[in-house]
């Protein structure tokens, strides 16, 4: 009987200089794609964060006043880790993010303010490939960033931006969503790998309210097992899975 043929990820694209990630969270992008960030600030890209919240509820034993600063802090030591220097907040309240137009404004002026070829956002369906149900914000946000990437290019649409002096920006080319079930390209993980475990240990009060294990063989085991897994359709090489809509 003859194996079935596993369908290979392409190579992402290249041709470009500028992202910006969109997540709901601090740790989003950590657990979902920042061994790709490291290796794309390694090629001299630039890349931006944004995160609709700081995380506040994240933390069951801390209450949100100290959580959201102190998740801040983790958020802004962690991309430092793979090269990332802007990190922005737009201050939604974590765990009832609610998709609508102020998210997608939000966004929409965000793009334009950053004008990035790429866009990256998480997985916004409902599950993780039916086998987990995805968060609320994760859902708001990724479908919101989808949107929002055709709203930055439309003078019409949210005209009060253009009031503050925020002009249409055309140039995205690309959205990429991290931790898709349908995967279509891919991003060679290991010149950024051990950057990646060191920038989601910088999450350290999260992960350590998370599990009892220990902080860098949980990570170590989380970001190298993910990696490997997407080895098999990369051409045996591990690496970082996207869902790329073109534009």
């Amino acid at each position: 009987m003859t194996e079935p043929t596993i369908t290979q990820l392409q190579p992402m694209p290249t041709d470009w200089q500028r992202a910006l990630a969109v997540v709901a969270h601090p740790d989003d992008l950590e657990y979902g794609c920042a061994a790709a960030v490291a290796a794309w600030t390694d090629e001299g890209r630039e890349v931006a964060y944004l995160l609709a919240t700081r995380g506040e509820a994240g933390i069951d034993s801390l209450e949100p006043e100290k959580c959201g600063p102190l998740r801040e802090r983790e958020q802004r030591a962690s991309a430092a880790v793979v090269g990332v220097s802007t990190v922005e907040f737009l201050d939604h309240k974590d765990g009832v993010i609610e998709y609508g137009l102020g998210l997608r404004r939000d966004i929409a002026a965000a793009i334009r303010r950053h004008r990035p070829e790429l866009v990256i956002t998480l997985n916004h369906r409902d599950t993780w490939g039916g086998f987990a149900w995805n968060t609320p914000d994760h859902v708001a946000v990724g479908r919101a960033t989808l949107d929002a990437a055709a709203d930055a290019g439309n003078r019409w649409i949210f005209p009060e931006l253009v009031e503050q002096g925020l002009e249409p920006w055309t140039g995205v080319r690309w959205v990429a969503i991290a931790g898709s079930a349908s995967p279509t390209h891919a991003v060679d993980a290991t010149p950024g790998l051990e950057r990646a475990v060191g920038s989601l240990l910088e999450h350290r009060s999260y992960i350590e309210a998370l599990t009892d294990e220990d902080p860098e063989t949980y990570v170590r085991g989380f970001l190298t097992a993910g990696a490997e897994r997407t080895a098999e359709r990369f051409g045996g090489k591990p690496a970082v899975a996207f869902e790329v809509f073109a534009r």
